[in-house]
């Protein structure tokens, strides 16, 4: 299905012949149509999806040649994996037949090991990614970063009403959904008890900006990370026709997208809502440069290979079992074990590492059971 995309265009790499040899734009290689089956050469491919039809505000395409541009001006870092553009995914006659191609070929390049960066319109595509999991017959963890949890409310659109099409259609591969960055204004009490009922996870922006480092193990369990551009304040986005006057800055949703790329799960990153302006651009293009430079520096901790890396801590628990912690020697990132013996979902191990923080031991040394560890063996009964 790769051949179906369409290639970027001659005027964009035109312009790339005019960087200086050193810029991303001479380090990337350009799909530029026909067959192709050299996945195992690259680490990163690069598709843009102009759909917009999800969107409320109509069926403007979305020019990703804005981003490109942007990205391939900038210098990469000391990395050594090799990336590749890919092109563009033309849409199709109908949404659904948008999301048919994009699903397919997300599902192709993940089965052979290479991370899709998606730069995308609506955020309805996020529905694409997650299908793309079918044929991998595994359950799937999504983290999406957004100001709203995007459940269907009466006369809203695709985009801020994707999260429900997910969780109630067959099959349901969604183990964890967890939101980053929601606002509370933007979001009824009705919605926040339905995730809480559910089990999944959500971070209120104060609480990931005063800490970013909270963020960190939610990421490192996800499988896709999807960030919705209005999560980010007008003033550093760009997008004052959206004005949102709070959200995350430019450093901080720069450094989320690092935190995606370090995990070693994440294999799909996708980037939505982008408003067309040439300064949202070139922040979504720093935003890449970070997920890659993490990608780049993965641990490859996961899954654990050998506990002969990680020290074992167990923590008493009063009229509780024990907890048992891992402590990588390498990376000195934590997990919990969780052991669901009675797990009624057959695509779930009985026993499985949840990455969790250093504050999560110390508060379970002090007989307070994690709150993600909670979440996490409830749903393993659902």
């Amino acid at each position: 299905m790769i051949e179906l995309l369409h290639p970027v265009s001659v005027e964009l790499r035109n312009y790339i012949d005019g960087l200086p040899s050193q810029c991303l734009g001479k380090k990337v290689h350009f799909h530029v149509g026909g067959n192709f089956d050299k996945f195992d050469q690259y680490k990163i491919a690069i598709i843009g999806v102009g759909e917009n039809r999800g969107a409320q505000s109509g069926d403007d395409l979305v020019d990703i040649s804005k981003i490109r541009k942007s990205f391939y001006a900038l210098y990469p870092g000391n990395w050594d994996l090799k990336i590749i553009d890919l092109g563009d995914v033309l849409a199709g006659e109908k949404l659904e037949d948008t999301y048919c191609l994009l699903k397919t070929i997300i599902a192709e390049l993940i089965s052979n090991k290479v991370i899709p960066v998606v730069l995308g319109g609506a955020q309805d595509l996020t529905y694409a990614l997650y299908r793309a999991y079918d044929v991998l017959d595994q359950m799937v963890n999504l983290v999406v970063i957004d100001s709203k949890i995007d459940i269907a409310k009466k006369n809203t659109s695709l985009a801020d009403s994707f999260l429900s099409k997910i969780i109630i259609e067959e099959p349901i591969n969604l183990f964890n959904y967890a939101n980053l960055g929601y606002q509370t204004y933007f979001n009824s009490q009705e919605e926040m008890d339905l995730i809480d009922s559910l089990y999944f996870e959500a971070y209120r922006v104060g609480e990931i900006a005063n800490n970013l480092s909270l963020a960190e193990p939610v990421l490192r369990d996800a499988d896709i990370v999807s960030v919705d551009m209005n999560a980010v304040k007008s003033s550093d986005s760009g997008d004052f026709l959206n004005f949102n006057p709070n959200g995350f800055d430019g450093k901080e949703i720069c450094g989320l997208a690092r935190y995606s790329g370090l995990s070693d799960k994440v294999s799909v990153f996708g980037i939505f809502n982008y408003n067309n302006q040439s300064t949202g651009a070139l922040l979504i293009s720093q935003m890449m440069w970070y997920f890659i430079e993490g990608v780049n520096y993965r641990y490859n901790e996961y899954p654990f290979v050998n506990n002969e890396n990680y020290l074992k801590y167990i923590v008493p628990f009063e009229d509780y079992e024990d907890l048992v912690f891992y402590k990588s020697s390498k990376s000195e990132r934590w997990w919990i074990e969780v052991d669901s013996q009675h797990n009624v979902n057959k695509k779930l191990s009985n026993k499985a590492f949840l990455p969790c923080s250093y504050d999560d031991y110390l508060n379970a040394t002090s007989q307070q059971l994690p709150d993600r560890w909670w979440r996490t063996f409830k749903k393993s009964f659902v």
